[in-house]
């Protein structure tokens, strides 16, 4: 098997429709935010955020588990993939999270 990355996430269920990006100060630091048309109900969010996350990590969505905060907005996830390394799923996420390298940079101009 391979590396284990954890990376924290912030819920938004009952969202209007499912996606992946932005960042979220939360209390352990920058998170990644989920938004999910799936309600808080039943772990029907945490399943929509394990399949919306496999989809834009393009990893199988058994290779994503929630490892805190199954009941809450603020969860860390874990991620291991035959198919990446840990590095290369990290650098998805920081992107996913902090937007495209250089982004910020023309906010300036």
């Amino acid at each position: 098997m391979s590396e284990e990355l954890r990376f924290a996430v912030r819920v938004r269920p009952g969202a209007r429709k499912d996606a992946v990006g932005g960042c979220w100060a939360g209390p352990g630091g920058p998170a990644l935010i989920v938004s999910v048309a799936a309600p808080a109900v039943d772990g029907k969010a945490n399943e929509a955020v394990r399949r919306v996350l496999a989809t834009a990590l393009k990893v199988r969505r058994k290779d994503l588990t929630v490892r805190t905060g199954e009941r809450g907005r603020d969860k860390v996830i874990s991620a291991s993939s035959a198919r990446w390394t840990a590095d290369e799923l990290a650098a998805r996420v920081t992107e996913l999270r902090d937007g495209p390298r250089g982004e910020q940079d023309h906010e300036d101009e």
